[in-house]
């Protein structure tokens, strides 16, 4: 990365630092002091953090291993916790599929089958958000604005996700071989361009097609773990605030965050810039007491943010920093 992205970045979490201590400040001002959690709400948030990291991994193995690609756990593992580290040092989290790939090329696997199993893991995201928000949302009793928020995330997500899918299959039916067609010169693509751009959309083709032919079996053990790895990272929350405060529901405990997590993926900052801080704030802002509300932001924020920054740095932080720094050998493929 430059120094200019990486001021950047210490932008982004000096302010995402910046708003959680003026939520803490405000709360001990007011009250004195803001509650600790005890140890065994620690051992509990971090047994789900492990329990969800290792959940997702299995996810993107079984996946592969449904597609026919072999993947062993290991290069899982640093594909899933690489991904995420380099989410949080790119706007949007857009470095995490580059990431991913370059975990994935590493291993030596060619070109075709890792956007197969990229794709075939941002399809299980999308329909395992879906399943899992909405089964929540009608056993918890969620508020109409929890549903308007989780409605519009979901439907906008699954849109982008699968009509960008549609345009690829289209422009694969009508452009694949040939100099750029005029609509993409207009728009400064030359011939470099869209010679990765038609090799993108072939390999999009492979995945379709292997897609429909995988092992259903192994398929839906994929999809389990994926519904595994959501859960658990939605428990982390409850697991912190009903250590200090028994009498918060569930509802929004699991719904607001699972809100905040897939929203503030169109935050431009790295990591959010504080609008999942800010947004946690108003979300909790009378249904939490405001200690009870510092405390958990701190800690929530720790374990489903922080945490996996360390994790993925532990993992794969070279290979994940040798993609954020350059995405050659993506744009390559």
């Amino acid at each position: 990365m430059t120094r200019s992205r990486w001021l950047i970045v210490a932008a982004s979490f000096a302010a995402m630092i910046a708003i959680s201590v003026w939520i803490v400040r405000g709360a001990m001002t007011k009250h004195g002091v803001i509650p600790s959690i005890p140890l065994w709400a620690h051992a509990l948030a971090l047994g789900f953090v492990l329990l969800e990291a290792a959940s997702r991994s299995i996810k993107i193995q079984w996946g592969a291993h449904a597609l026919h690609i072999p993947l062993s756990y290991g290069a899982a593992v640093r594909t899933s916790v690489g991904g995420d580290f380099a989410s949080c040092l790119t706007p949007s989290r857009s470095g995490a599929e580059p990431a991913r790939f370059l975990v994935l090329a590493e291993t030596g696997m060619p070109t075709p089958s890792i956007l197969m199993v990229l794709f075939l893991e941002l399809v299980m995201e999308a329909v395992t958000f879906a399943v899992v928000g909405f089964a929540f949302w009608i056993i918890l009793h969620g508020t109409t604005a929890m549903f308007g928020f989780l409605t519009t995330i979901t439907v906008g997500y699954i849109a982008f996700l699968f009509g960008l899918g549609a345009l690829g299959l289209l422009l694969a039916q009508r452009g694949r071989s040939g100099p750029p067609p005029k609509w993409v010169r207009s728009v400064g693509l030359h011939a470099g361009h869209w010679r990765a751009i038609q090799r993108s959309i072939r390999h999009l083709r492979t995945s379709f097609a292997a897609i429909r032919s995988a092992n259903m079996r192994k398929l839906s053990m994929s999809f389990a773990a994926s519904l595994v790895h959501l859960t658990a990272k939605l428990a982390v929350l409850p697991a912190i605030v009903w250590s200090i405060d028994r009498t918060a529901r569930l509802s929004g405990l699991v719904m607001w965050p699972l809100v905040l997590m897939y929203g503030a993926s169109i935050a431009p900052a790295p990591g959010g810039g504080g609008a999942i801080e800010f947004g946690f704030m108003k979300a909790f802002d009378g249904v939490l007491d405001p200690p009870v509300l510092a405390t958990a932001l701190i800690w929530w924020r720790f374990y489903t943010l922080y945490l996996y920054i360390m994790l993925g740095a532990l993992a794969g932080g070279a290979t994940v920093l040798r993609a954020v720094r350059s995405d050659k050998r993506v744009k390559a493929a």
